[in-house]
């Protein structure tokens, strides 16, 4: 099978999102995956900046933006403590100067470390979202869906950086944000494919992700080795970081549903 065989349509990823939150497994689902949307969103406004995928870039920039908007209430409606509501009030304003950064001006390298300002922020408090919802658990499972949803960020974080690095904007920074969000990754692999609560099925899809962290990780590595980021190596970070993502939001889905 030829490498670029195994990649599917980027933009096309169908995120298992229910309609409310239905217990706190599914919060703390959420409540990641809006970490994962602020580092999404980043990746495709830079691709659109590089005019890599434009098309997919400005699907996944939509998209993105819409379902973090409903998250974004449902959770803090969800919310079962003040402390936490007032975490996602917080997120509220932190999103509007995002949104702003993103749609405000046509993507462009002189946009680009405003933006990349506003979503750190909104990363930071998704974050803390999701550890708090993880503590008013008080469950082994809950700790395995913070970490399974994490690495859904950080393979658009990593993607992000990449495109950062490439044209460039703050290189050195993003060249070790990249390399810190690797050995990150990796490392979580390892807990989630040991944890006793993995069924069979988690490890048959965290062997799945395996496959496509290669293809992904042979992509990042053109950049941190210092060659020309041209339009194939920023296509194929762009699709195979949407591939990865697709397989870590269903393990994150997998453990959610375990509940206990």
């Amino acid at each position: 099978m030829k490498r670029r065989d195994v990649l599917i349509l980027a933009g096309s990823l169908p995120l298992g999102v229910n309609a409310q939150v239905s217990d706190l497994a599914d919060a703390i689902n959420k409540a990641g995956r809006q970490r994962m949307l602020s580092q999404r969103m980043g990746k495709a406004w830079l691709a659109m900046v590089h005019k890599t995928e434009d098309r997919s870039a400005q699907a996944v920039l939509d998209k993105s933006m819409a379902l973090f908007d409903r998250q974004l209430v449902e959770l803090k409606a969800y919310a079962p403590s003040p402390e936490i509501r007032e975490t996602y009030t917080t997120l509220e304003a932190a999103w509007s100067d995002y949104k702003t950064a993103l749609v405000g001006a046509a993507p462009s390298k002189a946009g680009s470390a405003a933006l990349l300002k506003a979503d750190s922020r909104v990363l930071a408090l998704a974050h803390q979202g999701t550890v708090q919802y993880e503590a008013a658990m008080g469950q082994p499972v809950g700790k395995l869906v913070n970490v399974a949803g994490r690495q859904r960020m950080l393979s658009q974080r990593m993607a992000k950086f990449y495109f950062a690095a490439a044209l460039p904007v703050d290189a050195s920074t993003a060249l070790a944000e990249i390399g810190k969000a690797r050995t990150e990754f990796l490392a979580a692999m390892t807990t989630l494919r040991e944890a006793p609560e993995a069924t069979s099925r988690i490890r048959d899809e965290l062997s799945l992700a395996d496959g496509q962290w290669f293809f992904f990780d042979q992509a990042l590595q053109r950049v941190q080795s210092g060659a020309a980021a041209t339009a194939k190596p920023l296509s194929d970070v762009f699709v195979t970081s949407e591939n990865l993502l697709s397989v870590m939001d269903r393990v994150t889905n997998l453990y959610a549903n375990l509940k206990s």
